[in-house]
């Protein structure tokens, strides 16, 4: 398998890597053995003007003196809109990257080629796109400017591109009685329409087309990363077509929506495991509510513990080393040993002995929780966080909540090592810290759960019983706005019947609901678990899938995620790291668990959006058209 795998994964890696120096040539629909670039005989001619109206009007900027600002609001960026305040998108661009004409209110552009930015240019800017939603609330285009929070990134070389998106379920305006669609896949599809917007403009923005990069947090993290493992997808074809979508530029070109690079905090992904992943890290450990000793939900919580590890055993998921990492089952049946759950274990010591070999003394620990929004862009959506008052939710304690989206509670200092060591391990001494070798010993999972990270979903957090979860709205289709959509829940209520039904609080109806809600299809005849896997980036990633290969990948990763939040399992972003590690094209995966930080733009030092400036312009370091030339 794996000889077969590694030849698989060099062919789809030499497509990705041809790709990402040139992704407007390379299509799903190309035949195998046509020379790329090359116009097939048969081919079908396309209409030139079929996207004129998404031409970028270069008359119309506005300019921002004060900060040396241009920008365009309310830019559509399909033909056929579903919504326009959601399927549009605002620029901002750096002065400098620009020589304008002032006429009336607006100003003529054109991109001044010899102009730099920082480190960048015209030539080599990357555009990028925040994705400013929590649990992928609908994302509105800014209907007003505001410049703050921006300096950081135009004073870069950044390109600002604030798009709109639908978002986890569908819904009404207060302009139409028209139903807006939403719900997976279309917050992939809108982002997509609005990336493929930017590529037919390219030649009127101080940008390289090559170079689109994304990046959010929780669900909105999930999303970033699917943008990044699913370019061009057949899965969104038909979605695509539905919102006219470009296909080609101006010239006839074909157009990618493949992305140069994804990052993410506390990604919030691959919800086709994420129930069975939480009962295996976390909830086989808790003993109370859902899992309660007799309930028929303590006896599905293990079921799903185990069916993960059956899932883990089917990845091919392997080291740095290329050593398949699996789980193995101790005497009492539970996945809890094998060379995965070694490397779980290795992945948080190691993240603990960062932070006690880098803290500063006294340390002082506040718990935080995100809230939207987080990124600049939406002035509406800062003046609407100011007007909220207290925590998100799910906090205790006195809590005070900013504009930059980070709720947090009261604060613990330690005043050294030993101090905080100690505070950890009252009552069991479960961690070991060793100064002299700069090295953490942790005595078990169970251990660092209980202590740290402790199951605060029922059993089925994310497709909940009743459907009342955001993920259950995300999957919902039109006016049946939630829907059940884990396959292996259901499976497992179909093979473990008679022993649920034995247990307290079982309804005969639950087995029913999953086989009803996965045998639907949307409007465009798309069946739930193809649904599902439109919205996992392990569908093109993983040979486990059928979507294995089939995309574009991007080549840079940037993956962060705070060790002590109890709203996912740590597998889904530690899977993604792996699996991105072995395929070939992808250059760089920085992956990133913070220990001591929750829900939130978890680093280790220093501020988020700083570092991820940081991060997107050292992936930048010349045009990819230079980087091409030179290798040639």
């Amino acid at each position: 398998m794996n000889a077969t795998r590694r030849n698989f994964l060099t062919l789809a890696g030499g497509l990705g890597a041809l790709g990402a120096l040139g992704c407007a040539a390379t299509r799903q629909s190309q035949s195998q053995d046509q020379p790329q670039g090359q116009p097939q005989d048969d081919a079908p001619s396309v209409d030139l003007k079929e996207f004129e109206s998404l031409r970028l009007d270069t008359a119309a900027w506005r300019y921002d003196s004060d900060n040396d600002c241009y920008y365009q609001l309310g830019l559509t960026y399909c033909t056929k809109p579903g919504n326009d305040s959601y399927e549009s998108l605002a620029i901002f661009v750096p002065g400098a990257y620009f020589d304008a004409t002032k006429k009336g209110d607006t100003y003529s552009c054109v991109v001044r080629k010899d102009a730099t930015v920082g480190s960048l240019s015209p030539a080599c800017a990357p555009a990028v796109l925040p994705i400013n939603s929590l649990r992928l609330n609908a994302q509105s285009s800014p209907e007003s400017y505001s410049f703050e929070g921006l300096s950081r990134y135009l004073s870069a070389g950044l390109v600002y591109v604030y798009a709109g998106f639908r978002g986890r379920s569908s819904g009404y305006t207060s302009t139409s009685k028209d139903m807006v669609l939403g719900g997976a896949p279309w917050p992939v599809v809108d982002l997509k329409a609005a990336i493929r917007y930017l590529r037919y403009n390219a030649a009127s923005l101080p940008i390289d087309p090559e170079r689109v990069m994304v990046f959010g947090y929780g669900a909105g993290g999930g999303l970033s990363a699917v943008l990044g493992a699913m370019g061009d997808s057949d899965l969104y074809a038909p979605y695509l077509d539905a919102i006219g979508a470009a296909t080609h530029d101006a010239e006839g070109e074909p157009l990618s929506d493949g992305i140069y690079g994804s990052a993410s905090w506390c990604p919030i992904t691959s919800l086709d495991t994420q129930d069975s992943a939480y009962e295996w890290m976390m909830g086989q450990f808790a003993d109370a509510d859902t899992r309660a000793d007799g309930s028929w939900t303590k006896l599905l919580s293990m079921d799903l513990a185990n069916a993960y590890g059956d899932y883990v055993n089917a990845m091919d998921l392997r080291d740095k080393d290329d050593e398949a990492l699996t789980l193995g089952a101790v005497s009492d049946g539970a996945y809890l040993d094998g060379s995965y759950y070694d490397y779980v274990m290795g992945t948080i010591e190691a993240a603990a002995a960062d932070f006690l070999r880098s803290a500063s003394w006294p340390y002082t620990y506040t718990p935080a929780q995100m809230a939207d929004p987080c990124f600049p862009g939406d002035p509406n959506l800062k003046r609407e966080a100011e007007q909220e008052v207290g925590s998100p939710g799910g906090s205790s304690g006195a809590a005070t909540a900013s504009p930059s989206g980070v709720s947090s509670v009261s604060s613990t200092v330690y005043d050294s090592t030993t101090a905080y060591l100690s505070s950890l391990n009252e009552g069991n001494r479960w961690m070991t810290y060793s100064a002299s070798r700069g090295r953490v010993r942790i005595a078990s999972l169970w251990d660092f759960v209980a202590h740290c990270r402790p199951a605060t979903r029922p059993v089925c957090g994310f497709d909940m019983l009743d459907r009342s979860s955001p993920c259950n709205q995300l999957f919902g289709i039109g006016k049946e706005s939630t829907l059940h959509f884990d396959a292996m829940v259901g499976g497992l209520l179909s093979a473990h019947h008679d022993s649920y039904a034995a247990a307290e609080g079982y309804e005969a109806r639950y087995a029913d609901d999953w086989d009803g809600d996965l045998a639907k299809k949307d409007a465009f005849d798309v069946g739930m678990a193809e649904r599902v896997n439109a919205m996992n980036p392990l569908y093109t990633l993983s040979g486990r899938y059928d979507g294995y290969g089939k995309a574009k990948v991007a080549p840079h990763w940037r993956i962060n995620s705070g060790l002590f939040q109890t709203e996912t399992a740590i597998t889904a972003e530690l899977n993604l790291a792996l699996a991105l590690d072995h395929y070939q094209g992808v250059s760089d995966v920085s992956y990133t668990p913070v220990w001591g930080r929750g829900f939130e733009l978890a680093e280790r030092d220093g501020d988020a959006q700083d570092k991820l400036v940081e991060w997107v312009v050292g992936c930048c370091p010349q045009a990819v058209s230079e980087v091409d030339s030179s290798a040639g």
